[in-house]
């Protein structure tokens, strides 16, 4: 049993883009999905789809190289809030990933959005992972 969802979608991808794997899948959820657009949508990914089953689904992630040294989009993907030790932030002091360049991910009140997007709507909330 994973007691930890996020950290193994994080770690899949990161597993997955270190050894240069085109397509990774994850077992779906909500929150995974929101995530995974949040990613396509900043280009950090090359696509994603959800296939449904029975059961759970799983959301089937194209990760992105450049395409002529093969290094991947996704430098790092660390994550900040854990089940074991939550991270909150407020809208003032929402963190910047390397100043700007890389995005965190923020579960607030009006769902998944980056740390650039909350400031603007001005909302706070748990801080889950940094993409750079």
């Amino acid at each position: 049993m994973n007691t930890d969802p996020i950290a193994d979608f994080l770690t899949r991808i990161r597993n997955a883009s270190s050894v240069n794997k085109k397509i990774v899948e994850i077992p779906s959820s909500k929150t995974k999905v929101a995530m995974a657009k949040i990613l396509f949508e900043k280009g950090y990914i090359a696509n994603y789809k959800v296939e449904e089953d029975d059961k759970q689904g799983v959301i089937k992630i194209a990760l992105k190289y450049n395409p002529s040294t093969k290094v991947p989009a996704i430098t790092k993907l660390e994550r900040v809030s854990s089940p074991g030790l939550r991270k909150y932030s407020n809208s003032k002091e929402l963190p910047r990933v390397l100043n700007g360049l890389g995005i965190a991910i923020i579960s607030t009140s009006k769902g998944l959005m980056t740390d650039k997007e909350a400031r603007v709507e001005k909302v706070g909330g748990e801080v889950l992972c940094y993409v750079y």
